[in-house]
């Protein structure tokens, strides 16, 4: 892997821009920010609260899942997320205006009769719509019990599609756009599920829980974070404690483990030429790091890489 910048505060949410740049947020600084290929660094917009997962929607704006802040610890060189922050100020899905940096609120909680506590990952559709994940948040003896939510980029809807979840992260879609992947952090599961149409999933998947087929899970004390999905269809799982990248087949077998040297890593995107170049967050020691990777990344909608 190759250093592409350091110094930052808690990266996630990179997305590979057409000119090279990529963006990213910066959790605990409560920012968007610009990296340039020669690592320099511009802070794009201030948004406050805890700005997470980050996609392009289809009027070419940031569409950003602000988790409303974290309390931060910091121990043997790792910046660490811990647990709701005395401050914190409400789960929200906020867009970005990269030229500007103008920011506006798209929806917050309690819009459309919908509880917003942590939304934390982002995926658009080619419908116009985006489905998000809502981590929750957790306090001293509790913790929230979330879910799925699909919502049109416009501002036109927002609906809770899949619940009750533990702790959601990570999402993404199939190559071919039919099937939803989501990670579930602290029972570090994957499960995938069939898409009806734009915003519904197909429910006669499973007789207990939300529906879903259970797609995967490694062994051992690890977690799941956030995910990105290659061209072969693999589930690219940022995998906490293991440190490093899960790459999980369309059939749901472990196809590789992409090993870091930090425990918080993140996040994964895809950039460059044919999209062989993975960007990889270290959040915990503040990086952004690349890789050759051996196959490209899926397209994603809107974002003309």
């Amino acid at each position: 892997m190759d250093l592409v910048t350091d110094g930052l505060r808690f990266p996630e949410g990179p997305v590979a821009m057409p000119d090279g740049s990529v963006v990213l947020v910066e959790i605990e600084r409560g920012c968007v920010t610009r990296v340039q290929p020669d690592g320099s660094q511009t802070v794009v917009a201030e948004l406050g609260g805890g700005p997470n997962g980050a996609a392009i929607g289809p009027d070419g704006k940031l569409y950003v899942c602000n988790n409303g802040g974290f309390h931060y610890v910091e121990r043997a060189g790792l910046l660490i997320p811990h647990g709701e922050p005395d401050d914190y100020s409400g789960g929200r899905i906020e867009r970005v205006d990269l030229d500007t940096g103008a920011v506006e609120t798209l929806y917050k909680s309690g819009d459309f009769g919908c509880t917003l506590r942590g939304p934390n990952d982002i995926v658009f559709d080619d419908a116009g719509g985006f489905w998000f994940t809502d981590h929750g948040k957790t306090r001293r003896r509790e913790r929230d019990v979330t879910g799925v939510f699909y919502a049109r980029a416009d501002g036109s809807l927002l609906k809770e599609v899949i619940f009750p979840m533990e702790n959601p992260n990570g999402i993404g879609l199939s190559p071919d756009g039919k099937r939803l992947y989501v990670a579930e952090t602290y029972t570090c599961k994957l499960w995938a599920y069939d898409i009806a149409a734009p915003g519904e999933i197909a429910f006669s998947q499973g007789l207990l829980g939300p529906g879903g087929t259970f797609f995967y899970s490694p062994s051992g004390y690890t977690f799941f974070d956030s995910l990105g999905v290659d061209g072969a269809g693999n589930v690219c799982v940022a995998t906490i404690g293991q440190s490093g990248i899960s790459v999980i087949s369309p059939a749901g077998e472990l196809v590789e483990f992409v090993a870091t040297d930090d425990p918080f890593t993140t996040n994964i995107c895809f950039g460059g030429p044919d999209l062989k170049t993975a960007y990889i967050t270290l959040s915990g020691t503040g990086r952004l790091v690349k890789m050759d990777w051996p196959r490209g990344g899926a397209k994603l909608n809107y974002l003309n890489t």
